[in-house]
């Protein structure tokens, strides 16, 4: 995925090809399980998605031909092979976050890309395959070596085997450490934090021998029942299509936070996405500094039918980037967190 060059005033774009904005707007999604429910759409739900389909283009004559429409795109995503393939954000120093990712986190450097006419490069770090694993793209705009990271991110997580011998090490080689290993506040779990150069946090999970040590990317969020609706699959609906299991919640109120863990499988096997919510915070400054998660999809187009269908934000219509070829879309969450949905098969020839 590529982002455009710019200047460090400007928030963060959805790709390359989208233009950048201030803020981006916030999609209310205040509706019940039931109202979602096939078997319980009322005449005028289903008038509303009647003109959903019909903005899409898609043939229909009554209600049982969008009612059929909707039954069809979502099966289609429960069918869907999805995960989570890298996440991307912007660094002032590319060899130098580099050099502290592979000397200090034990990440491999998969590829760097070069793209001088936008005047961007992107590196792709992480500890196994981008075929097979979740990894990291950075990318450097030319010229800029400062970002905001803002108030609304939160950190990525990796888990190893052993989190003091992890923090001694960062430490022989300069990193910062922000918080010394010990268990995690209202838990058992060992953690430690550090900073890298350019003041992203990453949280040291101790934790067995595991497939996917990249193992979470934790954003904060205003509504975590909202959130919740957003990004999981239950039962006879998924909300704008997303399809993410709910894999556990920890209320802390102790500490005034609430946590959701939720992905495409098991924490100890994928990585997967931790929403906080601390109590009475609604909304958060992002930042410029980071972008977005790309998830793999089988069909983009179907894909962004399904968002549109139940009345998503989509900044990114369907199709290929220029000069690079490999189909994809984009969307916005209800706190406006991007998320970037790639064609699985270009995706595998681009790694080629």
């Amino acid at each position: 995925m590529r982002i455009i060059s710019m200047a460090s005033t400007i928030r963060p774009s959805l790709l390359g090809c989208v233009s950048a904005s201030p803020r981006f707007p916030v999609v209310s999604r205040n509706l019940s399980r039931s109202t979602l429910s096939f078997s319980h759409v009322t005449q005028s739900k289903l008038l509303t998605l009647r003109r959903s389909v019909s903005c899409l283009g898609v043939a229909e004559s009554g209600n049982a031909s969008t009612a059929a429409t909707e039954e069809d795109l979502l099966k289609w995503v429960k069918d869907d092979n999805r995960r989570m393939l890298h996440v991307v954000y912007r660094v002032g120093d590319l060899d130098r976050t580099i050099k502290f990712y592979t000397e200090c986190l034990g990440m491999k450097l998969l590829r760097k890309r070069d793209i001088p006419e936008e005047k961007y490069t992107n590196a792709f770090l992480g500890y196994g395959p981008e075929d097979s694993h979740f990894v990291i793209e950075l990318t450097y705009n030319y010229g800029v070596d400062k970002y905001d990271i803002g108030a609304g991110f939160g950190h990525f997580g990796i888990a190893v085997d052993d989190v003091a011998k992890t923090v001694e090490l960062i430490k022989a080689k300069g990193g910062k450490v922000t918080r010394e290993p010990g268990a995690v506040k209202g838990g058992k779990t060992v953690i430690a934090f550090i900073e890298d150069p350019d003041g992203y946090k990453f949280e040291l999970l101790e934790r067995g021998p595991t497939p996917e040590p990249l193992c979470q990317v934790m954003l904060r969020v205003g509504d975590l029942d909202r959130s919740i609706k957003f990004y999981e699959k239950v039962e006879s609906y998924e909300i704008l299509a997303f399809g993410m299991e709910l894999l556990r919640t920890r209320d802390n109120p102790e500490y005034k936070y609430t946590i959701a863990m939720m992905g495409y499988g098991p924490e100890d096997k994928t990585a997967v996405l931790e929403l906080t919510y601390n109590y009475g915070v609604t909304e958060y400054d992002k930042g410029n500094a980071y972008a977005q998660i790309a998830i793999g999809t089988d069909d983009v187009y179907k894909t962004a039918e399904a968002v549109k269908l139940f009345g998503g934000k989509i900044t990114r219509e369907p199709g290929p980037l220029p000069g690079i070829s490999t189909k994809i879309t984009a969307c916005l969450d209800p706190d406006g967190w991007k998320s970037v949905f790639v064609d699985n098969v270009d995706f595998l020839k681009e790694l080629e």
